[in-house]
């Protein structure tokens, strides 16, 4: 198996139209896709959240956080946060693309993913008050349609597909489950292998 490299990827992504939430209701906030090459294969780095967070305890997800009166823009919140978690620079990260604005069902934050490509292998310095594990995963694995999971689950009278991705022992739902899944729709070619 191939992987999409990382133009292949940025084409991938510019091809999409990136629907926007603009809510001023909702708390802005951003996250980062980190994508790295091992042994010829692609892999995403999930994290898995402190129980000692103040939201999403324990729960995988990607590194980021809420937007700061200082940062420049989304983009620089999810580098910032993805520094502060877990020790990744901005400047070794190539930003590839955006994702669509997700709102959060409790937490009220409207959520702004980028993807990037980053180096590996990398000496990562993970804060511990808020990151208990970094995760790797191979993209190839993650395409497996047995490790995925559809739920309706009734939020205010409404039913909302809630999706869960069973890697192993790890279990990624949410918002993370949500973003990963836009990411393989966009990136991963359903007429081909593209892995």
């Amino acid at each position: 198996m191939t992987h999409p490299p990382q133009d292949q990827i940025r084409r991938a992504l510019s091809r999409r139209q990136r629907k926007i939430v603009a809510d001023p209701s909702l708390r802005k906030a951003a996250v980062l896709m980190p994508l790295y090459e091992d042994d010829s294969a692609l892999h995403i780095l999930f994290t898995r959240r402190s129980e000692e967070m103040p939201q999403h305890k324990g729960q995988i997800a990607f590194p980021g956080g809420c937007q700061h009166p200082d940062d420049q823009s989304l983009r620089a919140t999810a580098l910032r946060e993805t520094e502060e978690e877990i020790g990744l620079r901005a400047g070794d990260v190539e930003i590839l693309g955006e994702l669509d604005d997700t709102a959060t069902a409790t937490t009220r934050f409207i959520v702004t993913p980028f993807v990037g490509f980053i180096p590996h292998p990398y000496p990562f310095r993970v804060n511990p008050a808020e990151i208990v594990e970094l995760i790797p995963l191979p993209l190839s694995l993650l395409c497996d349609p047995s490790l995925f999971r559809e739920e309706l689950w009734d939020r205010d009278g409404v039913k909302t597909p809630v999706y869960f991705y069973m890697v192993g022992p790890h279990v990624i739902w949410g918002l993370t489950a949500r973003i990963l899944k836009q990411f393989l729709e966009a990136v991963v070619s359903t007429s081909k292998a593209a892995l």
